[in-house]
């Protein structure tokens, strides 16, 4: 294991899970319900930055690594599973949408190593359309998280929710075409 600063950024990312889950259990008298949300959301904010800038150093420093690839997209993948079953908890977001969205990961995360064991993994690179769709999800999953008003009536649940059935939408194309781009060079292998 290589320990540079965009591997050191990950693990924090990591470290960061029960941190964010934590704050939910403090009493609302030593954290009120508000003050729990705008921690949950600084917290997650704090993990999408991590996730954006360990990728940025890890290319400008050249420190990228076998390790640090796999790890990388693990944590994304934790912070994002306990953010929606949080906020599933908390009545924020419908079960369907969690489960679509943590199932899609799950999906192509088996699909990608299937594809890295028979030397085909550039059939299934991260597609502008997968990446529009971590942005919809993460800017969901932040509104959601601090839930109050934010201008002219609008509140993060209001534009939150809109988001997050985006994300979901675009989780499911997403799949479609990874599975799409895939499906003919697994048949080969099968």
């Amino acid at each position: 294991m290589t320990l540079n600063i965009p591997n050191l950024l990950t693990w924090l990312r990591i470290l960061l899970i029960p941190v964010f889950v934590g704050v939910f259990y403090f009493s609302n008298y030593a954290l009120s319900p508000q003050h729990k949300n705008i921690a949950a959301a600084f917290i997650f904010a704090l993990a999408a930055i991590t996730d954006w800038l360990d990728g940025y150093l890890a290319r400008a420093l050249r420190q990228t690594s076998a390790f640090g690839a796999f790890l990388d997209p693990v944590a994304d993948k934790l912070m994002v599973a306990a953010a929606l079953i949080v906020l599933v908890e908390l009545g924020r977001v419908h079960a369907l949408i969690a489960l679509i969205i943590i199932g899609r990961e799950i999906a192509i995360s088996a699909l990608r190593e299937w594809m890295a064991r028979i030397g085909e993994s550039k059939s299934v690179a991260v597609s502008l359309l997968g990446k529009i769709k971590t942005v919809a999800q993460m800017a969901a999953i932040l509104l959601l998280l601090y839930q109050d008003h934010l201008v002219l009536g609008v509140t993060g649940q209001g534009l939150g929710t809109v988001l997050i059935y985006l994300a979901a939408g675009l989780t499911l194309l997403s799949m479609a075409y990874y599975l799409k781009m895939a499906l003919p060079r697994v048949a080969d292998r099968v």
